[in-house]
């Protein structure tokens, strides 16, 4: 490997690959060949170093970016590598607590509640505390606890600054409780119980650092304070700790990542080797240059120049449309015509924005247009409900004690087991001090219960058919897929789904998703069940994107991280939306939204196109855009296309420093000197230039005009925006109007 294999890997690759113990910080630009970099270092260390794969443990932000990593490992070796572990962090964390369960509260078969199993908790504490849930909302409460988790703090810990923090130091405990006596674990606890048991348990600690003597993290800037502390405690004592990341690619902060721990990797490390990737292999070099406008103005941060040998490329175009729907005309009409034109493919496109809620005027043009496309962010597979059911009933076989899969699925299809029924069997269960797994086993074999008739039958009979699927899973040979078939088959499930779909269509695709989730399970029967429950909570949204399928991807700029396409559209590039409206006070969010902005153009691999629209309507509002001033950063030499409101933006800003006396740093007027230009007295005001005369309306009040589309109208009022007017029109057929001059194109027809 020492020759050829490294040979393909330029200078600074091969710096990375090649280093030698201790810390080692690798700064990687988007492209730059990342992923490369820790796969030859750990095929390095394997075969010239003659670390044995036991002793390596490789952490990575997705499955599939984990199960490519392995697959990259193995083919550069030559064969399947026992021993070496690749995965999430919570992955590793999830195996690590139940190979440990004995010294964990939580036992071998706990499950992982995804955010609607979490919520339902949350809910359910927050009614025990007669907590006002419309005043405190549970999402929000979750959320702090989510947060607090990731801090490291515990429930008996968690501050109470103000009343909402009050609330959640209530709610917290007896939210952890909960999650205990269920035998559950949320995302978070995966990682803050792995922690905890490896800072307070020596012989825990001691056993997988003496395992995992080198310790390679890939993304590292989207670790948050318990991932880094794992990192850490895994490193220890010896210290040959690998990682790469960027601090500009940092976009995940409100998941608790903190694009800081690079810094603070070089603090506590100061003997690290630090070594610097900045030949992109993706991107053309305009691309590049516009990604660099972008986010040179960030400070805290190490300067790369980034550099390729792709060429120049095509300008970027940045262009300027009248409303959502016409901009959604104008990226389905890009397509078409890049298609035609380049020989493109449907996959080769991506449509991003800024929030989920920007989707659906991409989702109308696709199908107007006729382009196959794929949505990242709906309904994910497994919320789905007829998914969820029977990964329900799957968990209640692996843990009967999971008391929100329980509660789901006891009268699903009906039984007859009414939710004051459920409540008598709890209590009945409680009072005989047995959890529900116990309860159950007695009913089962003839117990008694508080309750008779139907539902107490109905109860023995669920209980019974329970035991029954437990014992199925313990018989040799038995597959997963088998065990589908018969619970689906016994509990009527396909009758019952088409009971609750209101056409054949939801019929048949509710039928579809569950033969899917059985296609699922077929091909992962090599695992037990408790292994491929583990599998699918911990499935990330974008590791299910389907890269086969040829669609165009409609995705958020967050769902974007790590793909890249030939095209990209980034979308509805105005201020309020990008940067959103929640960042603009606050210069730490602005940072990040640059970073947004930044890994968005640069999953562009041939051409990008930014667009913002003259008139949004959003949210149920419609109102003048503005476009966004990460725009103006963008060097003009670098574009090209429809983007008149920036150019004018631009040429205004210049005029005015132009004309001053006194001139902002960096050439560009504050917002806060604005702001105190407006506030000034009128005293003040008297020594300023005497103002510019009002430019007269081309359209004013009271004026015929004609359009093509709208046909012959009067104009009810008119108003200057910028250098363009706002047309307020009364058509004779098409109704009243509201339109931009500089697009309308108006015929003036007189008085």
């Amino acid at each position: 490997m020492a020759g050829d294999l490294l040979d393909i890997l330029n200078p600074q690759q091969r710096q990375a690959v090649t280093a030698g113990d201790g810390p080692v910080l690798v700064l990687a630009g988007p492209g730059s060949g990342k992923t490369r970099v820790l796969t030859y270092r750990i095929a390095y260390l394997i075969r010239e170093r003659g670390i044995p794969p036991y002793n390596l443990l490789a952490v990575t932000f997705t499955n599939k970016a984990a199960g490519e990593m392995r697959e990259r490992v193995e083919g550069l070796l030559g064969g399947r590598l026992d021993g070496l572990t690749i995965g999430t962090f919570h992955a590793i964390c999830a195996k690590l607590l139940r190979v440990e369960a004995d010294r964990t509260p939580f036992g071998r078969d706990y499950a992982i509640y995804d955010t609607d199993e979490q919520a339902s908790v949350v809910k359910g504490v927050m009614s025990q505390l007669n907590i006002d849930m419309k005043r405190f909302k549970p999402g929000a409460v979750l959320n702090a606890i989510s947060q607090a988790k990731n801090e490291l703090i515990l429930p008996n810990d968690m501050p109470r600054n103000d009343y909402f923090g009050e609330i959640v130091a209530r709610v917290y405990p007896l939210y952890q409780q909960a999650l205990v006596n269920s035998g559950a674990m949320d995302f978070d606890d995966l990682l803050m119980q792995t922690v905890l048991l490896l800072r307070d348990d020596e012989v825990v600690r001691e056993k997988y650092q003496r395992r995992f003597a080198y310790v390679l993290v890939d993304e590292f800037q989207d670790t948050n304070t318990a991932q880094y502390e794992l990192v850490r405690l895994f490193g220890a004592p010896q210290l040959n700790i690998f990682v790469v990341g960027d601090e500009d690619q940092g976009i995940y902060a409100f998941r608790g990542a903190d694009y800081r721990n690079v810094m603070a990797f070089r603090r506590d490390y100061p003997g690290a080797e630090v070594v610097l990737l900045e030949q992109n292999y993706r991107s053309t070099q305009n691309v590049l240059d516009v990604a660099r406008a972008v986010i040179d103005k960030n400070t805290k941060r190490t300067p790369k120049h980034l550099f390729t040998d792709r060429g120049e490329g095509p300008k970027v175009i940045v262009q300027e449309v009248y409303t959502e729907a016409d901009e959604a005309q104008f990226a389905a009409e890009t397509i078409r015509s890049l298609m035609r034109s380049d020989g493109y493919s449907f996959r080769d496109f991506a449509i991003m924005y800024r929030t989920n809620a920007q989707s659906r005027p991409f989702e109308d043009a696709c199908v107007q247009y006729n382009l196959p496309y794929k949505l990242v962010g709906g309904v994910g597979f497994y919320k789905r409900r007829e998914v969820r059911d029977l990964v329900a009933y799957l968990r209640v076989i692996n843990n009967p004690n999971e008391s929100v899969s329980f509660d789901r699925i006891v009268n699903v299809p009906g039984r007859g087991i009414g939710d004051k029924t459920l409540a008598a069997f709890k209590m009945w269960a409680a009072d005989q001090g047995w959890s529900v797994a116990r309860a159950l086993s007695e009913i089962a074999g003839g117990a008694a219960v508080p309750f008779s008739g139907r539902a107490a039958k109905a109860f023995a009979e669920f209980a019974r058919q329970i035991e029954a699927w437990q014992a199925f899973v313990e018989v040799e040979g038995s597959t997963l897929e088998a065990l589908f078939d018969d619970i689906t088959g016994q509990i009527g499930y396909a009758a019952y789904l088409r009971e609750i779909s209101d056409t054949p269509e939801e019929n048949e695709e509710r039928m579809q998703n569950l033969a899917q989730l059985r296609a699922v399970m077929k091909e992962k029967s090599h695992l037990s069940l408790r292994d491929f429950l583990e599998e699918t909570a911990l499935v990330a949204e974008i590791d299910s994107l389907d890269a086969t399928k040829n669609g165009v991807t409609l995705l958020t700029l967050h769902a974007a991280k790590g793909l890249e396409y030939p095209v990209v559209l980034i979308t509805g590039v105005e201020d309020g939306l990008l940067p959103h409206s929640r960042s603009i006070t606050e210069p730490e969010a602005m940072a990040e939204e640059r970073r947004l902005l930044y890994v968005g153009v640069t999953r562009a691999r041939e051409r990008l196109y930014l667009t913002y629209a003259f008139r949004r309507s959003l949210y149920g509002d419609s109102m003048l855009a503005e476009p966004s001033r990460f725009l103006g950063d963008i060097p003009a030499a670098l574009t090209e296309g429809n983007w008149f409101r920036v150019k004018k933006m631009r040429d205004q800003t210049a005029l005015e420093q132009a004309t001053r006396w006194e001139r902002e740093p960096n050439n560009v007027i504050s917002f806060e000197q604005k702001l105190r230009d407006m506030q000034a007295s009128p005293r003040d005001r008297s020594k300023a230039p005497p103002p510019r005369p009002t430019p007269t309306l081309k359209y004013p009040p009271g004026v015929r005009v004609f359009h093509a589309k709208f046909g012959e109208g009067v104009v009810l009022n008119s108003t200057r925006v910028g250098d363009d007017e706002e047309v307020d029109v009364q058509f004779a057929q098409a109704g009243r109007r509201v339109l931009s001059a500089s697009f309308a194109n108006l015929v003036l027809l007189g008085r």
